[in-house]
C-alpha cells in the first residue's frame, strides 16, 4: 500500500502540480519511511481533498511528489463519536488511537469522577494536544481522508446536554439491550460514552440516561476502557454499512 503524508498545502493542489513535503512530515517521510524517487504515494489535508502521486526527490530535508488524481471525499453524513473517559497509564491514549483506526469522528474527553487521571489548570490543553498527536498519527497509519477532532475536555454536566439531542449510548455491562440489537435509527450522530476503570458512578449513568442517552452492552463480558469504545466502534461501523 502507499504511503500517505497529510500537510495543510494539499487542499490547493491540483493534477500535475508538484507538492513539497517539508519538516516533520519530510523527515517522517525520507528517513523513516525511507520512500524513493518512482514510488507511489498518497498526500491528503485531513480534511477530505485526497492526492494520489508519484515521489519526484527525496534528500536535504525536503520530499518533492508530482500529484497524478485528485479526490474530494466528503465527510460522513453521520457521526461516530467517542466520549473517552481519562484513565490512569496510558489506557485511554490507547483506546483513542484504536478508535480513530476504526472509524471515530469526533473524540471528547471525559473527566468522569471516577477517573483516576486528572486534566487539571494546564494539563487539559496539554492532554488533549497529545491526544490529538496521537489521533493525527493513528489516522495517517490508518489512510483515512478526514482526521477526527479532538474536542476540550468534558464533565457530565456538558454530556447531559449532549444527550438531549439523542443518539448517546452509554457503554454499560449490566444493560439490558445490546448494542448489536437496538434501533440506530436514520439520522444524527451517534454518541458511545466510555467510563474510566471501574465504570461509572451510578449518579453520572442515572443523570445521562435521564438526559435521553440510552444504556447499552456488549456481550456478556467486562472489556477495559482502552478496549471498550474500539469494540463499540466496531459493531456501530457495521450497524450503519461502514464495513
Amino acid at each position: 500500500m502507499a504511503l500517505h503524508f497529510v500537510i495543510e498545502d494539499a487542499a490547493a493542489a491540483s493534477p500535475g502540480d508538484v507538492l513539497t513535503l517539508a519538516g516533520a512530515e519530510a523527515h517522517h517521510a525520507a528517513t523513516v519511511r525511507r520512500v524513493r524517487p518512482g514510488e507511489h504515494v498518497t498526500v491528503g489535508d485531513g480534511r477530505g481533498t485526497w492526492l494520489t502521486g508519484t515521489c519526484e526527490s527525496a534528500g536535504g530535508g525536503e520530499v518533492s511528489v508530482r500529484i497524478a488524481t485528485r479526490e474530494d471525499r466528503p465527510a460522513p453524513e453521520r457521526r461516530l463519536v467517542l466520549v473517552q473517559a481519562l484513565a490512569k497509564g496510558d489506557r485511554d491514549e490507547l483506546a483513542v488511537q484504536a478508535a480513530t483506526e476504526l472509524g471515530a469522528d469526533l473524540i471528547i474527553p471525559w473527566q468522569a469522577s471516577r477517573s483516576v487521571s486528572r486534566w487539571d489548570g494546564q494539563k487539559r490543553e496539554k492532554g488533549r494536544a497529545r491526544w490529538a498527536t496521537i489521533v493525527r498519527e493513528a489516522a495517517k497509519q490508518a489512510h483515512r481522508a478526514w482526521i477526527p477532532e479532538v474536542a476540550a475536555a468534558t464533565d457530565v454536566r456538558a454530556l447531559e446536554q449532549l444527550a438531549h439531542g439523542g443518539g448517546m449510548l452509554v457503554l454499560e455491562p449490566t444493560a439490558q439491550s445490546r448494542l448489536s440489537e437496538i434501533d440506530l435509527g436514520a439520522d444524527g450522530d451517534i454518541v458511545l460514552v466510555v467510563g474510566p476503570e471501574g465504570g461509572l458512578a451510578p449518579d453520572e449513568l442515572d443523570r445521562l440516561v435521564a438526559a435521553g442517552a440510552r444504556a447499552v452492552r456488549l456481550g456478556q463480558t467486562v472489556l477495559r476502557t482502552s478496549t471498550a469504545g474500539p469494540a463499540a466502534l466496531a459493531v456501530a461501523s457495521t450497524r450503519l454499512g461502514r464495513w
